[in-house]
């Protein structure tokens, strides 16, 4: 390794526990520590050897091969920014992108991953979650990572390789699991879905947990058995890029025409219209919001029981349920 490379990797050092300090000063690990040493151990711009920044022309590539050394540096800060990357196009679409370091933070704590814990990543991304997952339960073949592109699951097990790791990638649709690795003790998808995959639970242990992005929110599940879980939403937003494959269309906006400034303004209320898009409309959402004394998300849960699966609000059997697909 040359003078520079050895400079580059001090850099990286420094603001891997920059980074640390700043995800802990917000007490994401407060429920589990034992994170923040997985976060700290584990080089993030080893698995973003380039990725996409906005820029006044469209998306600028950074990278560390760049011959420029003012850009390589730019390249390892941003690495280590708490931001996501994005590190995929096509078209000038997002087809993948390394979450924001706080939120992959607050999602791993809310998995709460036990010793020997069997785990699902669906959505491999970088990989850079998968590694995560790997270092904390200390045994690569616990951990399992599905991604639908070849070229993702491919660039991931690279990546994962360079920063010592070798869990299971598998190339195909997140949607239906991968039934040889199961049973898992937990599941979570770095990717949104409209709703919840059954086969996912035919796939889990009793007890187990799932945590899904939908509908803007995160929801943590408990499996019951292969047909039955349930769970609310956490109460923070969480945006990311829709799961792939299946024929399942990609999520819309949602019209807010004739509401109220106020509530297009507010996170909660887009919430509630992308998880109530099929069964109610704008206004009658916005009706609903108001009297119920605009509710936040950790209100909300959903139900899944047999071939019935539905949303609710404060209670799975009371007023307000709508069903998802």
């Amino acid at each position: 390794m040359g003078a520079y490379d050895t400079e580059i990797e001090v850099l990286a050092d420094e603001e891997r526990a920059a980074l640390v300090r700043e995800i802990d000063a917000d007490g994401a690990w407060a429920a589990d520590p034992v994170w923040r040493e997985t976060f700290a151990a584990v080089p993030r711009h080893l698995f973003v050897p380039y990725y996409y920044v906005p820029g006044p022309r469209g998306y600028e590539r950074r990278w560390r091969e760049s011959p420029d050394r003012t850009a390589r540096e730019r390249w390892v800060r941003g690495a280590y920014a708490d931001v996501p990357l994005a590190t995929r196009l096509r078209d000038g679409e997002l087809l993948s992108s390394s979450s924001q370091p706080s939120l992959m933070a607050r999602m791993l704590v809310a998995l709460r991953v036990r010793d020997g814990d069997r785990v699902l990543e669906v959505g491999a991304g970088t990989g850079y979650n998968a590694a995560l997952l790997a270092h904390r339960l200390g045994d690569d073949d616990l951990v399992t990572t599905i991604d639908l592109e070849p070229e993702i699951t491919e660039s991931a097990r690279q990546h994962l390789a360079a920063a010592g790791h070798h869990p299971a990638v598998v190339t195909g649709d997140g949607a239906r699991g991968v039934p040889e690795r199961a049973p898992y003790d937990r599941i979570i998808a770095t990717c949104e879905l409209p709703t919840v995959p059954r086969a996912w639970l035919a796939q889990c242990r009793p007890g187990a947990r799932v945590l899904t992005p939908l509908a803007t929110g995160l929801l943590a599940l408990t499996v019951h058995d292969a047909r039955h879980a349930e769970g609310r939403f956490l109460p923070g937003a969480a945006f990311f890029v829709p799961l792939r494959g299946g024929g399942r269309p990609e999520p819309g906006g949602v019209p807010t025409a004739g509401l109220p400034g106020r509530a297009r303004r507010q996170e909660p209320f887009r919430f509630l219209l992308a998880l109530t898009r099929s069964s109610l409309d704008p206004q009658e959402a916005y009706a609903l919001w108001e009297r119920e004394d605009e509710p936040g998300r950790g209100r909300y849960g959903v139900t899944v029981d047999g071939e019935r699966t539905w949303a609710w609000l404060d209670d799975p059997e009371g007023p307000y349920a709508w069903p998802l697909p």
